[in-house]
């Protein structure tokens, strides 16, 4: 990748205070927005997603309005990226637009595009991490809570993407990770990131949910299964699999019993599932901050590859 250009693959490769600069921009995005109405006039935003998308895509989309500049969205399926040479096409898109954000499948892909291109380039979620999120969700906690540092996070369920992001975007800014998770996705695999959260001594993996979730300030889950898998039929099998391993994993009304801690989901949620319906709507929930937040932290990682946040 280029040394010269910062892109958002992975948050490994920002530091603390890169993450931070995120986090605050955000906020302060959210409170003052006519302050930066023609930050980015005149400029676009290329939109490649293989996958489908409510969050990544609005957030963008509104956000590059709210800018001064445009979002331009492709289906892979209505372009020639899946006929062509992905890192020609990268470079054709580096011609049309000032960024590129892809939602792609796997994370192979973001790492070719991001080496090919000449303008900055966002991962908006592939199989292995989700930065987007986990500057969405930093934001949420420094908002709710007032610091990052110190906080403890405790994640319930498959380690997936989004986990990995919180445990480097949280170890970044001096935060405490706790993974209750019987079960990895195998893309999300990442022993080098493991080892680094390991030995930085603020970071664990427990079977002892109630335990974990009794020392928590803030208790995150995701889907058991990947959304685009939750209702298709060659998945039932995996789908009661994985309902019977997790059922004990299940962020619910009992679990939380006495617990202040907030409840964070990256949505969509299965309700039911892995976390009670009724917590999505419990006043410790913070669900639709974290979804709200998308927006003001996109702007705000928009401005910071631009070189333009304060």
């Amino acid at each position: 990748m280029s040394a010269t250009r910062q892109h958002l693959v992975s948050l490994r490769s920002w530091s603390g205070d890169d993450i931070h600069q995120v986090v605050e921009g955000g906020i302060r995005l959210k409170a003052e927005p006519r302050a930066f109405a023609t930050s980015l006039a005149g400029q676009s935003l290329g939109m490649l997603f293989q996958k489908t998308s409510t969050r990544t895509r609005c957030s963008s989309e509104v956000g590059m309005f709210q800018l001064g500049g445009q979002a331009v969205f492709l289906d892979w399926r209505s372009t020639n990226f899946g006929l062509a040479d992905l890192a020609d096409e990268a470079r054709v898109l580096s011609r049309y637009f000032d960024f590129i954000l892809v939602r792609f499948r796997r994370h192979a892909d973001v790492v070719t595009v991001a080496e090919a291109a000449g303008v900055p380039v966002m991962n908006g979620c592939c199989d292995r991490y989700h930065p987007l999120q986990a500057l969405c969700d930093l934001q949420t906690i420094q908002e709710r809570l007032g610091r990052l540092e110190g906080v403890h996070l405790v994640y319930l369920g498959v380690h997936n993407n989004v986990t990995n992001s919180l445990i480097t975007a949280g170890l970044r800014t001096g935060m405490h990770i706790t993974v209750a998770a019987p079960e990895i996705n195998a893309a999300a695999a990442n022993a080098e990131l493991l080892a680094e959260a390991r030995a930085s001594g603020r970071y664990q993996e427990t079977r002892d949910v109630r335990a974990a979730v009794a020392q928590a300030d803030v208790v995150y889950t995701d889907t058991w299964l990947d959304m685009q898998f939750f209702d298709d039929p060659e998945y039932a099998e995996e789908k009661t699999r994985r309902i019977e391993l997790l059922q004990p994993y299940q962020l619910n009304q009992t679990l939380l019993s006495g617990s202040r801690a907030i409840i964070m989901h990256c949505l969509p949620a299965h309700r039911g599932y892995e976390i009670e319906g009724a917590l999505v709507d419990d006043p410790r929930s913070v669900i639709f901050d974290q979804a709200e937040n998308r927006l003001h932290s996109q702007k705000a990682t928009l401005l910071k590859l631009a070189g333009l946040l304060p």
